[in-house]
């Protein structure tokens, strides 16, 4: 075993003094060495419950003869972070999870890690650094949260319909009233958010990719369903860390990847899931691109659309038979069924047992909503190295649009612009410098998007960004859109007023501007120059790579 190497010998009696101070018998010296990484934090909804979640999985792994080795990363909540500067730390944040995770694995000589996510950066966090140590690892997230009940319509809601609040009650469609409300029951107790929203799909996809147990996307938090799975998961890292595998390199290939954004079609997933796993595939050394999410996007039908695009949210799709059930759904020919997974048994083995429950959640293909996938990659001369949209959160009216640019240097003054009223029907409205590099950070856009969708101007006015989405969002959103204005990308060289068209079904998005003009533009502008000087984001944007790649820190 790897924690020999702290535990065994008499050169290691100082360690193993250590070792007894903190309650451990001789006995233990003998079991292996299980990391229990907790994302725990009293004051993040996804998290808050994880305490709890934590102490249960010490004794789930301590009765089935491993040692618990309990640790906790940090965790930023997307929601609370959203539309002030604290968002320029959420992507960064993945980075300083991956490097906490590979730090106490090694230093310490974990045999296995029992990894507890919940919330966005945290998710694809933990794996980059289990990728790192490459020990036996399972992912057993702490659930998402129920949706609540809007007061007003009596719909399901979730933390998207308050900030859609805001922009309604700006726009003088609902009072202060009503918002406050719908703020009080929208996000009704622990979990991630309700939706098919970035941490959703995440712990999703990582069924599809084979790093955890089935249920583990689609279980409530709340639900008493959840310690079962948790006892299963620390059983099985148990047996996988006395056996010695399978490995996270072994799990983590272009076919499993393949699995996971088949899924992500299938069910329109957070654009973030484009973004992570071309970090992901990068730290596995597995060669996967935008133009592969392209292809898949090409032949996998949509047919489980959930909030922000649908009414149904993870609740409704955990009763329907979850992943799963979606995989069962697809033609065989989409999925490499023969794909390895921590349970032990193929992920064909898998979707075989799986039971479909409900047809209207999970729809057949002849009533898929479309034909191809629910994300989409577009390129042009705005994004010459790729942009990602959900096209299953476009209305039908807006999948060919074009309008007239109004641009903004970040998303605080496309927000007073928004609130403030000077944002019209037809325009495109462009926000920029908010790249990995530029922002730093690459920030979400959930308060502008919302704000437009609240104002009613969901269907006459489209937005794109250098910066990225939530997975809230939903409407004419493009972003990542690379090259990043710090970059030099021609987002940077828009004016106001310039033409933009974006035809999603072509997969296209660009200004109508020549290549003459493009170049004089680019000789007049001025060279980028950071916006944040001294700590933790001055080093990640001077060495954080393209979006297009993952936006991974350069090596």
């Amino acid at each position: 075993m790897i924690s020999d190497q702290v535990k065994s010998g008499k050169e290691r009696a100082p360690h193993r003094s250590l070792l007894f101070a903190t309650g451990m018998k001789r006995a233990d010296m003998k079991k292996p060495f299980i990391g229990i990484c907790n994302s725990y934090e009293s004051f993040v909804p996804g998290h808050c419950h994880l305490n709890k979640v934590g102490e249960y999985l010490k004794k789930c792994v301590e009765e089935a003869g491993g040692v618990a080795m309990v640790f906790n990363t940090i965790a930023v909540c997307d929601g609370i972070a959203m539309g002030h500067s604290g968002m320029k730390y959420s992507l960064p944040s993945r980075e300083l999870i991956a490097d906490s995770v590979e730090t106490v694995a090694r230093a310490h000589c974990f045999d296995a890690l029992l990894c507890v996510p919940n919330c966005d950066k945290i998710v694809p966090g933990m794996l980059l650094g289990a990728l790192r140590v490459n020990i036996p690892a399972i992912f057993a997230s702490g659930g998402p949260m129920a949706p609540g009940r809007n007061p007003l319509t009596g719909a399901d809601s979730d933390l998207n319909s308050v900030f859609e609040g805001v922009g309604a009650e700006n726009a003088g469609r609902i009072s202060a009233k009503d918002l406050q409300k719908i703020e009080e029951t929208s996000c009704p107790g622990c979990g991630s958010c309700s939706g098919m929203f970035t941490a959703n799909s995440m712990n999703c996809l990582y069924e599809a990719l084979g790093l955890a147990l089935p249920g583990n996307g689609t279980i409530l938090a709340t639900d008493p369903r959840r310690a079962d799975h948790y006892r299963a998961s620390a059983r099985r890292i148990v047996a996988m860390a006395k056996k010695g595998g399978p490995l996270p390199r072994d799990l983590v290939t272009k076919e499993s990847l393949d699995n996971a954004l088949t899924l992500d079609m299938a069910m329109g997933g957070s654009t973030n899931t484009v973004l992570h796993t071309l970090a992901i595939a990068r730290e596995a050394g597995v060669d996967f691109s935008l133009e592969r999410m392209n292809e898949l996007s090409a032949r996998t039908p949509y047919i489980c659309k959930l909030a922000p695009s649908g009414s149904y949210h993870v609740s409704d799709l955990d009763r329907a038979g979850g992943i799963m059930a979606i995989l069962k759904r697809l033609p065989k020919e989409l999925l490499h069924l023969d794909a390895m997974t921590v349970s032990g048994k193929t992920l064909g083995a898998q979707v075989r047992s799986a039971r479909i429950k409900d047809s209207d959640v999970i729809r057949t293909i002849p009533c898929a909503y479309s034909r191809d996938g629910g994300l989409a990659v577009l390129w042009g001369n705005l994004a010459e190295r790729g942009a990602v949209v959900k096209k299953g959160g476009v209305a039908p009216s807006m999948m060919k649009f074009t309008g007239k640019a109004i641009c903004f240097d970040s998303q605080e003054d496309a927000c007073k612009g928004i609130l403030g009223g000077r944002v019209k029907p037809g325009h495109v409205v462009v926000i920029r410098y908010e790249g990995p590099k530029g922002g730093p950070g690459m920030q979400e856009m959930l308060a502008p998007t919302s704000y437009i969708i609240g104002a009613g101007l969901g269907e006459s006015v489209a937005l794109i960004t250098d910066g990225r989405f939530s997975g809230a969002t939903h409407g004419a959103c493009v972003g990542h859109v690379s090259p990043e204005a710090a970059e030099g990308g021609l987002i940077g060289l828009l004016e106001d007023g310039d033409e933009i068209t974006i035809d999603i079904p072509a997969r296209s998005i660009s200004a109508a501007l020549s290549r003459k003009e493009i170049a004089a533009r680019a000789k007049k502008a001025k060279p980028w120059t950071p916006r944040i000087r001294g700590g933790w984001l001055e080093r990640y944007a001077r060495f954080v790579g393209n979006a297009s790649t993952g936006a991974s820190l350069k090596f």
